[in-house]
């Protein structure tokens, strides 16, 4: 949605603010349902879950491009966030389930290769119709992708579950309130998602500002894309070798730096460096921040990684709502500078918090706890 923002804005004859609210309203209910997600993926399965929601997702931002109004731009986008939040820790839950411990990095990594690459994809496509013919194809393009994929998912299967009763949603809520670990885990999420989720919502507008056209800001974005796939054979080395936090702090020191040149000018050259950039901090901090979620409290596995994935797009969903009226202003420069601001003490505590943890022992891993 980002590459199509402006293009939106003038279509519907609203101001650029309305539209990156109605972004954020997308962003708000992809990240305050995952939790919810999280919990019927338990009861239901991972796959009938993500299968079920895909089709509502799907058929709800077909809708959206059938929109007037930026009221009805906001619901339907809203609507369609919420059941796409699904997506997000079903798969990283169906990963945890699956995937041994010693090489759930290296998954995750390329996982998030994946995801990037979509993500590049999309947004390019995004810009391309929106300059070509019409932002709306954007939405239809993308519902039609998540009913492609209701069918083809059938030939996944279910993971395993435990046999025994299974802890309630509330017992579940209750292990992670009394983990502190836990607690910071997710703190650290929100507020990557503010900065990190945040520069590529913003990223295209800005470009726009300077003068790109909506094909080249979707582009300009997709440098992140395929500078996520570039980094993640680095960061899986390095994740082998060296301790997580060296992950950490390496990847918060190219976010501060992506962030004073985003600051300095938000020109294609200098837009599509800070993507660049950005896709490295991602690849480096956010799987390192995941595979640390899927293994702090292993007794709340999906409560965990369906409340970090929330806190993740909530945090996007806060930047969306804090910049809006900045970007209307035209003042992006103090908004990439907020951002730079913000991600230096988010590397530090970060990274200090990662070299002090310990994994949990085997009998606290029964229990469902961990060392704080």
């Amino acid at each position: 949605m980002p590459p199509m923002l402006v293009a939106i804005s003038l279509d519907l004859g609203i101001p650029l603010s309305a539209a990156v609210q109605a972004a954020g309203a997308y962003f708000l209910a992809y990240g305050v349902m995952q939790p919810v997600w999280g919990v019927v993926s338990d009861r239901v399965g991972r796959v009938r879950t993500l299968r079920l929601t895909l089709l509502l997702a799907g058929l709800a931002s077909i809708g959206s491009a059938f929109v007037a109004t930026p009221l009805l731009l906001g619901i339907s986008r809203a609507v369609a966030g919420g059941f796409f939040g699904a997506a997000y820790p079903s798969t990283l839950i169906y990963v945890g389930d699956t995937v041994p411990l010693g090489v759930r990095q290296p998954a995750i990594a390329r996982l998030m290769v994946g995801v990037a690459l979509g993500a590049a994809l999309a947004s390019a496509g995004a810009g391309l119709l929106a300059d070509v013919t019409s932002w709306r194809l954007g939405f239809v393009a993308t519902g039609g992708a998540a009913l492609v994929l209701v069918v083809i998912l059938r030939r996944l299967p279910e993971p395993e579950q435990p046999d025994g009763p299974r802890p309630t949603p509330l017992a579940m809520l209750g292990a992670v309130a009394r983990s502190r670990v836990t607690l910071f885990v997710l703190a650290l999420s929100f507020v990557e998602g503010m900065v990190l989720l945040g520069t590529l919502t913003v990223l295209p507008p800005a470009s726009e500002a300077a003068g790109a056209t909506s094909t080249l800001a979707g582009l300009l974005t997709g440098v992140y894309g395929v500078s996520v796939y570039l980094s993640s054979r680095m960061v899986r080395t390095v994740s082998m070798r060296r301790h997580p936090a060296w992950l950490l702090g390496g990847g918060s020191l190219v976010l501060v730096v992506s962030m004073l040149l985003l600051a300095l000018s938000q020109g294609p050259f200098a837009a599509a460096g800070a993507a660049l950039l950005v896709g490295v901090a991602w690849v480096s901090m956010h799987s390192t921040l995941q595979t640390w979620a899927t293994e702090v409290l292993p007794g709340a596995r999906a409560t965990v990684i369906s409340l970090f994935a929330g806190a993740l797009f909530a945090g996007s969903a806060l930047t969306a709502a804090l910049v809006a009226a900045p970007a209307e202003a035209g003042r992006y420069d103090l908004i990439f500078l907020a951002g730079a601001a913000i991600a230096v003490p988010l590397g530090v505590a970060a990274t200090w918090g990662r070299w002090r943890w310990r994994n949990p022992s085997p009998g606290q891993r029964a229990a469902g706890t961990s060392d704080d």
